[in-house]
């Protein structure tokens, strides 16, 4: 019950602000705002930071400084946007206030860009991920992050060895799934090319509008299909992380695994809703139990799980080594 409040409030925390800087901005639209547009826009940016403000100490009890400054620079920037001409105008009769809001703004880019250049150890995608998600507000900025990482692997990685952090080892699955990932970036490439015909003699700009949707399409296809090799399933100090491309990252600590099944799993456990089937377009090969169920998140869907099933090019390692972990921190 605890967690379900918490999990409401956070997403009240989330909707809320972006409600209030709307209505704040239709009502600063209204004839009696346009009369008196220095109050207004004091109005409107005190009304859009208190709200801000409250989300984000909904959302953590004692936000760093970085967080708050973040906050209140994200929220000058919704007033700028949401404001009328006249309380533009109004700005910039107030030169204090709006050294301020620049400042603020300035500020804020300045420590994403510190905190983002300042993280060791880590790629150029992660670092420009890490200031993506710092500049936007949370939902804005996971979601950037998240589309940057799939842009940037489609676009510019070309071979090279998969991500895999100094103390934990990888285990590839992707060359199980390698011919109908083929099959269906060729599809994708004979659907881009059949739209463009034949939309293209009814509407030119029906086509072109087809043609980009269809090519971010094949985009992210190829950035699905190379993050299976470059995402590969890891066994980590800590416990095992279960990956499938951008699609899934889980990690399951050592001490949640009760048992561990390979080879051929049992249809009925995998298809248990219960059981997160992280194996895709194949048949798994390797079963976690969960000690209890836990919380899986998929997008907008939460379920309760209490196991994980996944498919390995080469289960018997991964099998030997995970035993020999488990055992080892039984003993």
């Amino acid at each position: 019950m605890v967690h379900e409040l918490t999990s409401d409030r956070r997403r009240l925390a989330t909707i809320a602000p972006a409600l209030v800087a709307l209505l704040a901005a239709t009502a600063a639209r209204l004839p009696l705002a346009l009369a008196w547009p220095r109050v207004a826009l004091l109005l409107h940016l005190w009304i859009v930071s208190d709200a801000m403000m409250l989300a984000l100490l909904a959302r953590t009890r004692r936000p760093p400084a970085r967080l708050v400054i973040g906050t209140l620079a994200l929220a000058a920037l919704a007033v700028w946007i949401g404001a009328p001409a006249p309380m533009r105008h109004a700005l910039s009769t107030m030169p204090a206030l709006a050294l301020v809001m620049t400042a603020l703004l300035l500020l804020h880019v300045a420590l994403a860009v510190r905190r983002a250049a300042a993280a060791d150890g880590l790629s150029l995608e992660a670092r420009v991920g890490i200031g993506l998600g710092d500049l936007l507000p949370p939902p804005l900025g996971r979601f950037a992050a998240a589309e940057w990482s799939i842009l940037h692997m489609a676009l510019f990685r070309w071979g090279g060895t998969g991500d895999v952090p100094a103390g934990c080892r990888g285990f590839a699955y992707h060359r199980h799934l390698a011919p109908i990932s083929a099959a269906l970036l060729i599809l994708s490439g004979i659907e881009v090319g059949t739209y463009h015909l034949l939309v293209g003699h009814w509407s030119r700009t029906a086509a072109i509008v087809m043609f980009v949707l269809s090519d971010l399409g094949l985009v992210y296809l190829v950035g699905l299909i190379k993050s299976f090799r470059l995402r590969p399933v890891l066994l980590t100090p800590d416990g095992v992380r279960v990956r499938a491309g951008f699609l899934i990252d889980r990690l399951v600590p050592f001490d949640r695994i009760v048992s561990i099944e390979g080879g051929l799993i049992d249809g009925a456990a995998v298809r248990d809703p219960a059981t997160l089937n992280a194996a895709l377009l194949a048949w798994p090969n390797i079963l976690l139990r969960l000690s209890g169920p836990v919380e899986h998140r998929a997008g907008p869907r939460r379920r309760r799980i209490d196991a994980i099933a996944f498919r390995l090019d080469d289960p018997e390692d991964f099998l030997r080594i995970l035993r020999w972990r488990m055992g080892r921190a039984a003993g």
